[in-house]
């Protein structure tokens, strides 16, 4: 349920195209569904956020995965996220017509149909960095948001970035994904003046510490436009500077 097909049913009702209980037995379950004794599915989180559930498969079976993906997938887009390849064949025959993509490892199908302000820039500082900027790809494909691609411009060869100056400008908000030191938000947050998403990334050797010392990095950076999300977290890095470009 999302807020068109709300305002479709509602002057369908003011119109007498339907009864008061037709009406009813359309929103009688629309809040949410129990699945199986394993999932509650949220059917409002569009109507709410602007953005459908989206399904988390990791420590999920397949089974699980396919189920709650076939019954999501009747409602609008979809977008499954952190799913192996072990299991993304179940998942793509329980939905028709999904994508799976392995190095994102997302599967999606459709896309939301909302006016945008304009693109959203990813960069990362390396190679390693880009399965975390691709799950922020693909939410942002899902959002309907462009999206423009600026991989491998870290700071060891800063001139990479530099020569991107024009598409860091064109955008609207940024994805920036860095490991090692995590330098590279830090360092786009002071060449633009726009919403800069920073996500540490787990890459990186010894004291890196799993993405811990990019974190604090990020955390401690004195470029005033960067936020922060969790480490490895390019969906919800997605998410947020999805928002920003729709509004």
């Amino acid at each position: 349920m999302d807020e068109r097909r709300l305002r479709l049913l509602l002057e369908g009702l003011a119109r007498g195209r339907m009864t008061v209980d037709e009406a009813v037995g359309k929103l009688k379950g629309a809040p949410y569904e129990e699945l199986g004794g394993f999932a509650t599915l949220d059917h409002h989180r569009t109507l709410r956020v602007g953005m459908p559930e989206v399904v988390l498969a990791e420590r999920k079976t397949a089974a699980q995965v396919a189920a709650i993906a076939r019954k999501l997938g009747t409602q609008g887009p979809l977008l499954v996220t952190r799913l192996n390849p072990d299991k993304a064949r179940a998942v793509r025959r329980a939905v028709r017509g999904s994508r799976y993509d392995p190095v994102s490892r997302t599967l999606s199908r459709g896309r939301m149909d909302l006016p945008t302000r304009g693109p959203v820039a990813i960069c990362c500082a390396g190679t390693s960095d880009i399965p975390v900027c691709e799950e922020a790809a693909v939410t942002l494909g899902v959002m309907g948001v462009e999206v423009i691609r600026i991989y491998d411009v870290g700071v060891a060869g800063l001139h990479r970035l530099l020569a991107r100056r024009t598409d860091l400008e064109r955008a609207v908000a940024l994805v920036v994904a860095a490991g090692m030191e995590g330098a590279l938000p830090s360092v786009v947050g002071g060449l633009v003046g726009h919403p800069v998403v920073a996500v540490p990334t787990s890459v990186g050797y010894g004291a890196h510490l799993g993405g811990l010392a990019p974190l604090l990095t990020m955390l401690n950076s004195c470029a005033p436009n960067v936020s922060v999300v969790n480490v490895d977290n390019g969906f919800g890095a997605g998410f947020v500077a999805g928002l920003i470009a729709r509004r």
